[in-house]
């Protein structure tokens, strides 16, 4: 019997991200929340990856980012981080 080139019990961490979210060992989504820090007034705002509308800052009414086809894109001078689990 011919041994399996690829293991199926550990796959490879780059080839799990590629794949469809459902084809994946384990399901997970490719959506995340994340904290997108305001280049005017430096205040942190949540927000979630592919959101639909435009988030504007609470402080001084800055776009944040603006909504695409997929994931939101963030305006040039935001910084952002995803949050934890």
């Amino acid at each position: 019997m011919p041994a399996l080139e690829t293991d199926l019990l550990h796959p490879d961490p780059a080839v799990e991200a590629k794949k469809h979210k459902l084809k994946r060992l384990v399901q997970s989504p490719n959506s995340f929340f994340m904290d997108v820090k305001c280049p005017g007034c430096f205040t942190i705002t949540t927000v979630f990856s592919h959101a639909q509308t435009v988030v504007q800052c609470g402080g001084c009414m800055q776009v944040l980012c603006q909504p695409t086809g997929g994931k939101a894109r963030l305006t040039e001078g935001c910084s952002f981080r995803k949050k934890a689990d």
